[in-house]
């Protein structure tokens, strides 16, 4: 074969793997995880039978929400041989913890000991405590303090972004601005690549400033021709099935590697048929 024909034939074969293809033993693919709110309606109605259902669509580990009382999940989890590292909790719990009938973030981190859980994340702010840049920075310092404690349990607190904490305030800065400047080392960020896409900001960019910051990964995919970015809120057919949308999810875990994320987990917050969507998800987590 001469140079210029081996150049060329090269060429071609280049152009037809992936630039991001995933090997076989990638971490993330083979320890995949799924957010269990993605399925909130049919633990609802079935929890054993759901849970199944997610380990007999080849996924390693599960995240459930609303610990402590997740328990229905973390039994079938375990019963399904599926790994528990993180959940999503009483947030209010750091955010507002003189609430009446919110519970201690200090029992919390007992329970979440006892199951053997690795991370918490806060999945959520209301509103009213997110008014103003200022509002930022307290709930900032209600984390880094809970953070703190909960590192001295062995576990990691994280933050779960929206859309809303891109949206420019005073000055031009944002919510996720005072987050990234006021957060302690003990506190880091669970990125949900979808809503950061969202808030008009590059997934892949953002993952690779926050190197060492962020623990986990959300992985969802975005209707094409959505608007970016959009702060309020989505019709239900925005959220698609990874490779359905316009997010490109190889870059992403590519990133993630060169971040340190310990864990991803898929999540899709509406569909019609969740059980269909998480199992098209992970096919083609597969097929990359």
């Amino acid at each position: 074969m001469n140079r210029r024909l081996f150049l060329r034939t090269s060429l071609a074969s280049s152009l037809a793997i992936p630039a991001f293809a995933l090997e076989a033993n990638n971490p993330y693919r083979k320890n995949i995880g799924i957010q269990l709110y993605t399925l909130r309606n049919e633990i609802k109605a079935d929890t054993a039978g759901t849970i199944k259902a997610v380990a007999e669509a080849g996924y390693q580990q599960v995240e459930p929400y609303g610990f402590p009382d997740a328990g229905d999940m973390i039994a079938a989890a375990k019963d399904n041989g599926l790994a528990i590292n993180s959940s999503h909790f009483a947030w209010e719990s750091v955010t507002q913890p003189d609430k009446e009938g919110i519970p201690a973030f200090f029992d919390i981190l007992q329970k979440a000991k006892d199951v053997g859980l690795t991370h918490l994340v806060v999945p959520y702010i209301h509103g009213h405590n997110r008014e103003t840049l200022d509002g930022y920075k307290s709930l900032a310092e209600k984390m880094n303090t809970a953070a703190i404690e909960a590192k001295s349990a062995g576990i990691q607190l994280s933050y779960h972004n929206h859309a809303f904490e891109f949206q420019p305030m005073e000055g031009g800065k944002t919510g996720y601005d005072i987050f990234r400047k006021e957060f302690a080392p003990e506190m880091k960020f669970e990125v949900d690549v979808f809503w950061v896409k969202v808030g008009g900001v590059d997934p892949s960019t953002l993952i690779k400033e926050l190197k060492g910051r962020v623990s986990q990964l959300h992985l969802k995919d975005l209707q094409k021709g959505t608007s970016i970015p959009e702060f309020g809120s989505l019709p239900k057919e925005a959220f698609k099935e990874l490779g359905n949308g316009m997010i490109p999810i190889e870059p992403i875990i590519e990133a993630a590697a060169e971040a340190g994320v310990a864990h991803c987990h898929v999540e899709q917050d509406q569909s019609p048929a969740p059980l269909k969507s998480i199992a098209e998800s992970a096919a083609y987590l597969n097929s990359l």
